[in-house]
């Protein structure tokens, strides 16, 4: 599902799994860090990433920032990523986070319009640096 549109296709190998287990071996080992797999019938149809962040702004408040929010093609408009988000907004209110963050593609409008629809707001600007 990382690799399965536009975007994803371009920075994602899933024919070589390596760096993906590489990846999972280092999550695992960290208890901030949240995978999540939805499963229908067997089959994966939605992944998400909760990543709990401790900081010393906000009074030294933890954040939440949710990353690779996916639904299969096929199980898109099902309400899965609205029941995937609000699983993490309510495991990020159980780990006392002040506040959820995420970001999206600037090209991705749809994506948009559903944060939105979620109650998440549009409050900051993102940058990024490859490296």
């Amino acid at each position: 599902m990382l690799a399965d549109d536009p975007l994803g296709a371009r920075r994602e190998t899933p024919h070589d799994l390596a760096p993906y287990r590489t990846a999972f071996a280092r999550l695992d080992g960290d208890v901030n860090q949240h995978l999540v797999v939805a499963e229908r019938d067997g089959r994966t149809v939605g992944t998400l990433h909760l990543t709990v962040i401790p900081g010393l702004s906000r009074r030294g408040a933890a954040r939440a920032l949710i990353e690779a929010v996916r639904v299969h093609a096929d199980a898109r408009g099902t309400g899965l990523g609205t029941h995937l988000i609000q699983w993490a907004i309510a495991e990020a209110r159980r780990q006392d986070c002040v506040l959820v963050q995420l970001t999206s593609d600037a090209t991705r409008v749809d994506a948009h319009r559903f944060y939105e629809r979620l109650g998440f707001e549009a409050s900051h600007l993102g940058f990024k640096m490859s490296l």
